[in-house]
């Protein structure tokens, strides 16, 4: 066995004659576990609000979207969606047309983004599951499906035929409006559904109708979309496809995926995971001063010890190993604890939900490898500076008794 990993052990997992030594490496060890274990938690409290966070928006959004570079629609030509179709990049391609119009139900109205799309809208997206009343709209028809948040803004409820549901669209065109009645395209709906996504934003923000009705509403083109939204073929690769896809429509649009159409949530989370992160390692830091300073302590009762190994012809660098090793030990069986204690606590949370946002929602957490890897490689590499400066005590002065 290596000799310094040898004395090393034998100093970490024996008692001291000192009482004090004693208790100050307890409390060294034991702030390492408790560091570990509160890192790890938060770690994946963060990992699960971001995930909680974001499927909201996965549930809307397509893996990848292409808009239009210059204005707010693009035409789409038949041989352009028929290659697109075929593509073996793509699993589904969904036409999509998409404005801000004003709506009015029974006195009330409100202002939100009417959004038409065709029969293939539901291979791209999961909007379906996520109603909440009705069914989902027919193809080619005047039915539409709204969030529940337009739908409390405008006390509506499904089936009620006494009351209209309209929309009102500015038409399209330049110069002064000279009479106000006919600048507008108006159209009548039929609600059909409403969906929820568990977000407010996201509840008042669209009302679904086919693209046809939303095309006439909007002063549209039967060729003209605002977007195409895609669902990728298994296995392929992101780049590679939305290459396919450049390639078949051209310059004339951009194209996103769910990060890229989301990117200022994604900021804003990985932002607090950073700072969340920087600031348990500076409490990690703060702990293994405890764990330095009971290592130093230790150097100093052992220098007798030191002192008869080193006449003995064992190297100062040597001697420095076993200390430095010590370190580590202390450091890595703390660490494995805490995060082993942390794991189970998250598991926990995973199973009972002790801690709930509402009655019926617990605290989204998740364990994920990433922040397994993170934690450990943050408390070994910190436990290592601590030991190794530490372990710097150890040279020709402290040898011969100075």
């Amino acid at each position: 066995m290596n000799f310094p990993f040898y004395i090393a052990k034998r100093y970490a997992f024996s008692k001291s004659r000192s009482n004090a030594i004693n208790v100050i490496t307890a409390i060294a060890a034991v702030a390492i576990v408790v560091s570990a274990m509160a890192m790890i938690i938060v770690m994946s409290v963060f990992s699960g609000l971001r995930e909680f966070s974001t499927s909201f928006t996965n549930e809307l959004d397509p893996e990848l979207k292409a808009f239009s570079i210059k204005g707010k629609s693009f035409v789409l030509t038949p041989e352009q969606e028929l290659r697109l179709k075929a593509s073996p990049s793509l699993a589904g391609v969904s036409k999509v047309v998409e404005d801000r119009v004003l709506f009015l139900f029974n006195e009330k109205q409100v202002v939100a983004n009417i959004k038409g799309v065709d029969a293939a809208f539901l291979q791209v997206t999961n909007m379906e599951s996520n109603l909440l009343f009705g069914q989902w709209l027919e193809a080619d028809s005047e039915e539409v499906v709204l969030g529940l948040g337009v739908a409390h803004k405008l006390s509506m409820g499904l089936f009620d035929t006494e009351n209209a549901f309209k929309a009102y669209a500015i038409k399209p065109g330049t110069g002064a409006i000279d009479n106000p009645e006919s600048a507008f395209n108006e159209r009548h709906l039929i609600p059909m559904g409403i969906y929820t996504l568990k977000n407010d934003d996201l509840d008042e923000k669209y009302v679904f109708a086919s693209l046809h009705l939303a095309q006439e509403l909007l002063g549209l083109a039967p060729n003209e979309v605002s977007n195409l939204e895609f669902k990728l073929a298994p296995q392929v690769n992101l780049n590679k496809a939305i290459a396919d896809i450049q390639s078949i429509l051209g310059e004339q649009v951009q194209i996103k995926n769910r990060m890229q159409l989301n990117d200022s949530l994604y900021k804003m989370l990985n932002t607090e995971n950073i700072v969340v992160y920087l600031i348990f390692t500076l409490v990690v830091i703060i702990t293994l001063f405890n764990l330095a300073g009971a290592l130093i302590m230790i150097i100093l009762e052992k220098q007798n010890n030191m002192k008869t190994l080193h006449n003995l012809g064992v190297r100062e660098r040597s001697l420095r190993r076993v200390f430095l090793l010590q370190g580590l030990i202390l450091t890595s069986f703390g660490g494995f604890i805490g995060i082993s204690l942390g794991i189970v606590v998250v598991l926990v949370q995973q199973r009972y939900e002790l801690l709930k946002i509402t009655s019926e929602m617990g605290y989204p957490v998740k364990i994920t490898i990433d922040n397994i890897l993170l934690v450990g490689s943050t408390i070994f590499v910190l436990g290592f500076l601590a030991s190794y400066v530490a372990a710097s005590r150890v040279n020709k002065k402290y040898l011969r008794g100075e």
